[in-house]
This record gives structure tokens, C-alpha cells and sequence, in this order.
């Protein structure tokens, strides 16, 4: 045998799978022949015994597959469990993207360790919403890859969330008074009034407003199918075939002023009745509520184009609402304890808050709100949207005064 020509090819590297004196071989759960180095026949033994008690059990893991880093895991397990309900895939993606692949993404899989997640996860992901999301979502890739035998157990399974849950002054909650509502509507310009009364008599979600068809109308027997919502998905308006829970499949009655408004706006565009599904588009002729541009033809970046007229909400927000507002000098800047923003006060959602307000001073039980609202669980409806009804401070004042004692203070030297 020559000798190694170390001048031609330099010196030799050594094999990183031949360290160590012992080398244990044992065939894993699939009858492939697995090998590791070890310095002492010791732990060659030990580790040997345990490789072959875990394939006899059922426990073993291949250590390979659990080097795959957590980007690559996420290639391979997003097809299989992206959301159907646009707004749902875009707030995890929208996780994924701006905190845990950031982060986690270039790691192996076996060498996260709960302790680190729980570090970041106090220190680096701010908020307590953000913080529930981001570690849903963490934990369920990490979940499927323990269910993959990719590790042995879930890093996330003990993460606590560290952030406290925002809370709001109930001033900054509470929606405004029917005389404030009023003004609002008159500094509305005329075309979005008719929305303004329909939001105010029905409750609906912005979604659900901006997103009835007219074949889910019925004028005549004064009801309102919420079957279809139209949602932002990442800047373009979509349609969608579920509201935002069950629940939200229902039949809204409509009051006189409600009939009237959205009579109104189909006088002035009327829209097609055709029952279409979700997967023929937006179909936006079919819409109750449009801009004033909807059939307009403009030219965008020299092609011409007809406006649809679907209204965006944050257009809406910024274009229509807040100048209202502003102008009747109701606008009041609260600051979002979770995040830091400034939001204006009211907002378009409040209508939703006053009317379950309206509807609980009036005795109409709260399973009535519940569906009315679309909600699933009625006792959210008190908690979260009925607030304390005009003139309730001069009411429990009166009443704690008719039940007095008799008894008054008497000044004392």
C-alpha cells in the first residue's frame, strides 16, 4: 500500500463520523442501520441499550429529522393547515412573519428549548394579544412536529403569557349619546347617511354592512340575511362566504328607519339581485351599499377602468368619519395601552355597543341580543357590549336617596 502523498493532496482531514474508539450500530424503526462513535465502550453500551429499547417501544426518534431548521418546517407544514377565512391566514402569517421567523426560523427543531421561547417571549413580543397569537401559533408547528417525530416533546407547552391584558378607561368604551350620534349624522355627507342609520338600527359588523347583497334583502318582510362579508386581504377587498363566527349566519330585523336607508341607496344604484357564491368574485352590482363613483369610468395608469364603488373601511375611517367627528367636536385621541397607537374615539363599531346598550335598557333578554348581534355566547353581550344607559348616575342616585336612612350629618365643634 503507497504511502498517503500528503505533499500532493495536503494533510488529511479526519472522518467526523469515525471519532471515538467504540462505534454502537443499531437499525432504527424502518430497518436502517444507524452508527455512532463513541471514546468508551461504556457509553457506546449505555447508548446502544437505550437506541434499541426506544425502536422496541415505539419511542425512538431518528436525530437527524429533528435538524431540520423551523423555516423548512414551516414550507412544509403551512399548506396543510393555512386557514380558509382570509382574515384568520393573513393575522397568522402576519405572526410569522414579523416575530417568529425573525427569530426562530434558522434554528433546528431539536434545539429550541422552552426556557429561551419564555425569555423572548417576555422581553421581545410586546402586547397580550400579540402574545397569545404569536404563541398559538408557535405551539402548533411545534405540536406537529412532536406528532412527525421530529422531537420528542413540545418546547411550548409550559410558555406562559407575561404581558397583562389591556384595559380601558369605561368612559373610553362607552359608545356616545343619541344626541351625539345625531350631530355625527348631520356632519356625515349626504350619500353615507343612509350607512350611518342602517349601522345605527341593525348593529351589523362593518363587514356585514359593506358586504349585503341584495338578494339577502327583504324590504317587504323587513329582515336582513348576513351570508356573505367582504374582508381586507392585504390591501384588496375580498369576499367571503363565512362572517366572523356561526353565529354570524342569521336573519337581522329591520326597523322602519332601516328599511328606508337601504331603500334609498338601491334608488339611487340599484343593484342586481342575482344569487351568486363566493367563488364567482366580488360581483360588487350585487352590493346594498356603495361609494358614489361605483360605475365611473377613470384612467389608471393609462388603461381605463370601472370603479367598482365597495367601500374600504379605512378609507371610510379616514375620509369620512373622523372629519365628521372632528367637526362636531366629539373626536377625543385614546391611546391603546397594548400598543401604543392613538385611536380616535368614536369609532364606526360603537353603533354595534349602542345598540345592545338600547336594546338591554328596554328588557329584551339578552338571547334575543345575542342573536340579533351574531354573537356565540350571550354572556359576552353584557360584559363586552351593553354599557350603562344614559342617566344611570341620576337613577341610582334617586333611588339611594328614596331609600335613605333619615339619618343627616350634624356639624360638631
Amino acid at each position: 500500500m503507497e504511502k498517503y502523498p500528503l505533499a500532493e493532496h495536503g494533510e488529511r482531514k479526519k472522518r467526523r463520523d469515525c471519532l471515538g474508539s467504540w462505534q454502537a450500530r443499531y437499525r432504527d424503526s424502518n430497518g436502517d442501520q444507524k452508527a455512532k462513535n463513541f471514546p468508551k465502550k461504556k457509553e457506546a453500551d449505555a447508548f446502544l441499550d437505550r437506541m434499541r429499547e426506544a425502536v422496541r417501544s415505539g419511542t425512538y426518534l431518528d436525530p437527524k429529522r429533528g435538524e431540520i431548521t423551523l423555516s423548512a418546517w414551516w414550507d412544509e407544514w403551512w399548506p396543510g393547515h393555512e386557514p380558509k377565512r382570509t382574515t384568520t391566514r393573513n393575522r397568522k402569517l402576519s405572526s410569522w412573519t414579523c416575530h417568529i421567523e425573525p427569530k426562530w426560523g434558522r434554528r433546528k427543531l431539536n434545539s429550541i428549548r422552552h426556557a429561551e421561547v419564555q425569555a423572548w417571549m417576555r422581553t421581545e413580543v410586546k402586547g397580550h394579544a400579540t402574545q397569545v397569537k404569536v404563541r398559538e401559533l408557535l405551539r402548533a408547528l411545534m405540536r406537529d412536529a412532536v406528532v412527525d417525530e421530529r422531537i420528542a416533546k413540545n418546547p411550548l407547552d409550559s410558555v406562559t403569557i407575561t404581558a397583562a391584558a389591556p384595559t380601558k378607561h369605561p368612559d373610553d368604551l362607552r359608545p356616545p349619546t343619541e344626541e351625539q350620534y345625531a350631530a355625527i349624522r348631520e356632519a356625515i355627507p349626504g350619500w353615507y347617511q343612509p350607512l350611518v342609520d342602517f349601522a345605527h338600527e341593525t348593529g351589523m359588523r362593518w363587514s356585514e354592512i359593506i358586504g349585503l347583497r341584495a338578494c339577502y334583502l327583504d324590504l317587504e318582510g323587513q329582515t336582513a340575511e348576513v351570508r356573505h362579508i367582504l374582508v381586507d386581504d392585504r390591501g384588496t377587498v375580498v369576499r367571503q362566504s363565512m362572517p366572523k363566527t356561526v353565529a354570524g349566519y342569521r336573519a337581522v330585523p329591520l326597523t322602519s328607519l332601516a328599511v328606508e336607508a337601504a331603500a334609498l341607496m338601491l334608488e339611487r344604484l340599484p343593484a342586481s339581485r342575482a344569487v351568486t357564491d363566493v367563488e364567482t368574485g366580488l360581483c360588487p352590482d350585487e352590493l346594498v351599499f356603495r361609494g358614489p363613483m361605483a360605475g365611473e369610468v377613470r384612467s389608471l395608469q393609462g388603461e381605463k377602468t370601472v370603479l367598482d364603488g365597495v367601500l374600504r373601511g379605512n378609507n371610510f375611517r379616514r375620509r369620512i368619519w373622523i372629519p365628521a367627528i372632528k367637526e362636531v367636536g366629539l373626536a377625543r385621541l385614546i391611546k391603546n395601552p397594548e400598543t401604543g397607537r392613538e385611536e380616535y374615539w368614536p369609532r364606526m363599531h360603537d353603533y354595534r355597543h349602542a345598540l345592545a346598550s338600547r336594546l338591554h335598557a328596554r328588557g329584551v333578554s339578552e338571547k334575543d341580543v345575542q342573536l340579533m348581534l351574531g354573537q356565540e355566547r350571550g354572556g359576552r353581550v353584557t360584559w363586552l357590549y351593553t354599557h350603562g344607559s344614559e342617566g344611570a348616575a341620576d337613577r341610582v342616585r334617586d333611588a339611594l336617596e328614596a331609600g335613605g336612612t333619615g339619618r343627616h350629618l350634624r356639624a360638631v365643634s
